[in-house]
């Protein structure tokens, strides 16, 4: 149910990134941290993960969007705004469930970075082995 606004909220998260969205019946306008999402994600397969749930359910040009996004790479943005949005879709109408979990946008990439190991230069990498 919309908000006093009229908005349908919907939280991404992706790695260390976190994703709030807003979603309102627009003209299909995408703005993340108040920049054009074209300008923000030059990447064009960043932007086309982020446009997947709206073009999923046939709804690009009836939604405007407004992420604000905090936190990781531009990776993890794209992942984070991309479930954010697949869960605000779901809260404007319940039947689009199968079609947004089919396809991945309402659960959470759980992979992390690992973590360093200590007597190593990084998680996995060894020092260069010498024999003598």
């Amino acid at each position: 149910m919309a908000d006093k606004h009229g908005y349908e909220w919907g939280t991404g998260r992706r790695k260390c990134a976190v994703a709030r969205v807003r979603l309102k019946k627009g003209e299909g306008r995408i703005t993340v941290n108040g920049r054009d999402y074209a300008e923000y994600f030059p990447n064009p397969r960043l932007r086309k993960l982020v446009e997947g749930p709206l073009k999923q359910v046939k709804l690009a040009s009836e939604y405007d969007v407004i992420a604000s996004i905090r936190g990781g790479g531009s990776t993890g943005q794209a992942g984070a705004l991309m479930m954010g949005l697949g869960r605000a879709l779901l809260k404007t109408s319940e039947e689009l469930k199968p079609i947004l979990s089919a396809e991945g946008f309402l659960s959470r990439d759980s992979r992390m970075v690992e973590r360093k190991k200590p007597g190593r230069p990084g998680a996995r990498r060894s020092f260069q082995f010498s024999k003598r």
